[in-house]
């Protein structure tokens, strides 16, 4: 089968398009004929030598995916051959071909696309992890999601607006600002030239933010510490501003703050079980009458991978950047 591989680690000019040993099934998994992928910041961190899979797991990037299920390993029961499918995956999408533990396969709806479809899996997944389980979010709190031009960061939005929480969301261009109200954020920041802690504590009259979905790590804790309420919790999903940053005890113990880190490739499989079950139960149903939607920046051929990563690089894409590996 055809797919993306790494040459060596560095630029996205070390990626190329090879053939490859098609993946085997173990008991339990299913075979997807994979017609779409998408992009994900963590391809772009495993490229460049930072991010190895879970042992055991293809060293292929590719974090998700939609496709279509065409053989079944011994004891996969609850699919069929010809079942259209999107997962979650611990690597392995940029290819043709991926296998699936049955209990990952998320049914696509019928009038979803695979290119809409394989946008939804780790954006959703991560967003409503970082929100429910750990920001434990309720009804008429206040969340402030960083990054809400991207693909968590717009699944983030839908899904807490669509709880009936308060959304105060970030983005540095006009453009994805516009997409973050248009997705139902109550008040949107030029992270460049607003001060988001200053407007969210305004917005919630001095009280703060109960969650902050956070993508940069230390560069901002001072000033996420400043606008969380009492008890408010900073789930930390990526470190694009550090990996360290100056913490004042004192005042965590004084707020009762908690900062959480979510990560999804390394979970034991009964956990991503558990979070793909609780996605099919909760939101997928939302997704099929499109209250939920994936937000698609633009979609490339396979073979294009290097240009898609450059794209992603460059901070240039409005949503998730797919792509396509065979014909819808």
């Amino acid at each position: 089968m055809k797919a993306i591989v790494i040459t060596e680690f560095g630029d996205a000019d070390k990626l190329a398009l090879k053939d490859v040993p098609e993946p085997t099934l173990s008991p339990g998994q299913v075979m997807v004929d994979v017609k779409a992928t998408a992009l994900n910041r963590a391809d772009l961190l495993q490229r460049r030598g930072f991010y190895p899979p879970p042992k055991g797991e293809s060293d292929i990037l590719g974090l998700e995916c939609a496709g279509v299920v065409s053989a079944l390993g011994d004891g996969a029961s609850s699919l069929s051959v010809g079942d259209r499918v999107m997962a979650l995956l611990p690597g392995g999408g940029y290819a043709e071909k991926v296998a699936i533990d049955q209990r990952m396969a998320i049914p696509v709806p019928d009038a979803l696309s695979f290119t809409d479809a394989a946008a939804i899996p780790e954006a959703f997944l991560t967003a409503r992890e970082g929100l429910f389980t750990l920001g434990r979010l309720e009804p008429g709190a206040a969340a402030l999601v960083h990054a809400a031009g991207g693909g968590v960061g717009s699944a983030a939005v839908q899904l807490a607006h669509d709880h009936g929480a308060t959304v105060i969301a970030t983005a540095g261009t006009a453009q994805k600002l516009e997409l973050a109200k248009s997705l139902g954020a109550d008040v949107v920041v030029n992270y460049k030239n607003e001060d988001f802690v200053e407007i969210a504590l305004d917005t919630t009259k001095k009280k703060g933010v109960d969650v902050v979905v956070d993508f940069i790590g230390g560069g901002y804790w001072e000033k996420h510490s400043k606008c969380l309420a009492t008890a408010g919790r900073c789930v930390v999903i990526g470190v694009m501003g550090g990996t360290s940053g100056e913490v004042n005890f004192g005042q965590i113990l004084r707020k009762r703050l908690q900062i959480l880190g979510l990560i999804m490739r390394a979970r034991p499989l009964e956990d991503k079980i558990a979070i793909t079950a609780t996605f099919i139960r909760e939101s997928l149903p939302k997704v099929a009458n499109k209250t939920l939607r994936p937000v698609i920046d633009t979609v490339m051929p396979l073979a294009d991978a290097a240009k898609a990563h450059e794209r992603m690089e460059a901070n240039l894409n409005l949503g998730k950047i797919v792509l396509s590996v065979a014909d819808e």
